[in-house]
């Protein structure tokens, strides 16, 4: 059976790509305190964002893994404001990692983890939402915007 490499895999992977270049680049910090606080918010959140998008899809016992067949469609919750909540709230984790580090050079590195989930991940995935799911996944993909 092929190794698919994870969502979360990704994300781990920038998060310590984000704390190592944090200590090997010599960069004059453009994110001063106490501003650099706001980072709190934004990885608070991205956390929050996780757990209550995780919890709805153990309610209703449909898979987070994006090669699996989804069992259910969700669109209550955070999936009423994004499509994608879980990997919004793991972009907000790395965003706010990156200005509590007072960088904006690592900014990049959320910006591409970004474009990887979208490129390798979103799009196949809402491809199968809409064969799973047809014209109810369709109407909801006009209401609701894939990030926020």
């Amino acid at each position: 059976m092929e190794r698919k490499i994870m969502p979360t895999t990704w994300f781990l992977g920038f998060l310590t790509l984000i704390i190592i270049l944090h200590f090997l680049i010599v960069e004059k910090k453009m994110i001063f305190f106490p501003y650099n606080q706001f980072g709190w918010i934004f990885v608070l959140s991205g956390i929050i964002l996780n757990l209550w998008t995780d919890n709805l899809f153990k309610k209703y016992k449909t898979t987070v893994k994006p090669y699996l067949k989804p069992s259910y469609f969700i669109s209550n919750g955070p999936f009423r404001i994004s499509r994608n909540p879980m990997y919004f709230g793991m972009l907000l984790i790395l965003l706010g990692t990156t200005v509590l580090l007072k960088s904006v050079v690592l900014l990049i590195i959320p910006f591409a983890y970004l474009c990887i989930i979208h490129i390798f991940y979103i799009r196949k995935e809402e491809q199968k939402m809409l064969l799973q799911f047809g014209i109810e996944y369709s109407k909801y993909k006009k209401k609701v915007r894939s990030w926020i």
